[in-house]
């Protein structure tokens, strides 16, 4: 469906950001129709793609009180115009035009040729106060605000930054399978799925036991971006059923330091990269200023950050020994408050609350790990791996794991393998927290959740 009026036109599409470097002639957008203003004597269309609203202008042609004669394409286009539907896909051809008076990015464009790919129903199922839970049954709808666009372009920054640093590197980027014949750590939050000849596979948790393995085979430092999936039935605003895990692995280190310091650097390396090139957005549409974290970041032994903890006045109801939620919103309080730092390692952990692979300290028994906070939410929990076979035997014993269950994961380490330690962190946590969001399922293309399946 198309309106034409006499016109120069163009076929290539331009982008909206584009325009502004444009000079002023013949130009093709192509996006979807965000507001129409339909006056009596000029009609005005904001048209929105994936980079940018520009403002479209037709002078609107009546039919004549009188009967006489109008100019029928005239006609067509502003009945057209008038009937557009919120959130229709087209393609407009016309006049660009610079003009500062024009708030939305200094730029119009005269109306030449419109043409509908496709006509959305007239009533939208979502608004702007529309809840969260609407909202997510809806989504490919609530991702069209310029918002919500921003958070994935961060998301992108984000990710390729993390990336370069470690190619630059010279890591290895892996991609583990996430169909496993047996659980990778706690069989309490496995996903079974049938699997042939009357078998069960099991969803990965995390690529843990294979970015191990990497070690034994001597890829030194390696990378993983991918989906893990944990059947875990909480409710909360930072968890999921299926996320995207960010995990790296090194050899020949020291003890978990060597972890951290990397983990530090990278994340410096992130956040430097999302504020250089969506800082000011990122302002605009969220109110947060994108800060860059100095490093070393702080870092605090559990033991002492229990006892801060207290003298802030919370007693931490967990039995454990572990923080709770709110202990690590106090903590990173205490540190914010303290260092002016929005990051704090947690070391020191006693065994009873960590995974068996989880080296110990000869000295103190405690293992050599951290969680790593981010404006008072763990996103992180990183450590150096017991890499001596006849030691990961006992330490599973230990845990209860009958270690010919084991058998696959042992067998990385019973040919030999060097000191090794690594991370697995959060990509929807990191981005909830540094764009000041509530929940991950804001910042999470498409949730999965106890209750949510589709879309």
């Amino acid at each position: 469906m198309a309106g034409r009026v006499d016109s120069p036109l163009v076929s290539e599409r331009v982008l909206v950001q584009q325009l502004q470097a444009l000079p002023d002639g013949p130009v093709s957008v192509s996006g979807w129709v965000e507001t129409v203003r339909d006056q009596k004597k000029v009609q005005f269309v904001i048209l929105r793609d994936e980079t940018g609203a520009v403002q479209l202008v037709n002078p609107a042609t009546r039919p004549a009180e009188d009967g006489s004669e109008q100019d029928a394409a005239a006609l067509a286009l502003t009945d057209l115009i008038s009937n557009l539907s919120t959130g229709t896909f087209l393609t407009v051809t016309g006049q660009l035009k610079h003009d500062e008076r024009v708030k939305l990015g200094g730029v119009e464009i005269k109306i030449g040729d419109l043409d509908i790919a496709a006509a959305a129903l007239p009533e939208t199922p979502i608004a702007a106060d529309s809840g969260l839970d609407k909202r997510m049954d809806w989504r490919f709808l609530d991702l069209r605000q310029r918002r919500n666009n921003l958070i994935f372009r961060v998301q992108t920054t984000l990710e390729h930054a993390m990336r370069t640093y470690w190619i630059e590197r010279d890591y290895i980027e892996i991609h583990s399978p996430k169909l496993m014949a047996s659980a990778s750590e706690s069989a309490a939050e496995l996903f079974e799925v049938p699997y042939f000849e009357d078998k069960t596979a099991y969803l990965a948790q995390s690529p843990q036991f294979f970015k191990q393995m990497a070690q034994s085979a001597g890829f030194g430092k390696i990378f993983e971006i991918g989906d893990v999936f944990r059947a875990d039935p909480s409710f909360t605003s930072r968890h999921a059923t299926e996320f995207t895990s960010i995990d790296a692995e090194i050899s020949w280190i020291d003890s978990h330091e060597d972890v951290a310091a990397m983990q530090e650097e990278l994340l410096q390396f992130a956040f430097q990269a999302v504020k250089d090139k969506h800082g000011a957005e990122i302002a605009e549409l969220f109110g947060v200023e994108v800060e860059v974290p100095a490093v070393p970041f702080p870092r605090i032994p559990l033991a002492e950050a229990r006892e801060i903890v207290a003298a802030r006045g919370y007693d931490i109801p967990r039995t454990d020994g572990d923080l709770d939620p709110e202990g690590e919103r106090q903590i990173s309080a205490h540190v914010r408050e303290q260092h002016g730092h929005q990051f704090v390692f947690i070391t020191d952990y006693h065994p009873e609350i960590r995974a068996f692979y989880h080296m110990r300290d000869e000295q103190t028994g405690l293992t050599k790990s951290y969680d790593l906070l981010f404006n008072g939410v763990e996103i992180t929990t990183g450590a150096q791996r017991e890499h001596r076979v006849d030691v990961l035997i006992e330490q599973a014993k230990e845990k209860g794991l009958e270690p010919e269950h084991l058998d696959f994961y042992l067998d990385f380490f019973r040919y030999g393998a060097p000191p090794h330690g690594g991370f697995g962190m959060g990509l929807a946590r990191v981005l909830m927290l540094l764009l000041g969001e509530s929940s991950i399922r804001e910042v999470t293309y498409l949730f999965r959740g106890p209750t949510r399946l589709a879309p």
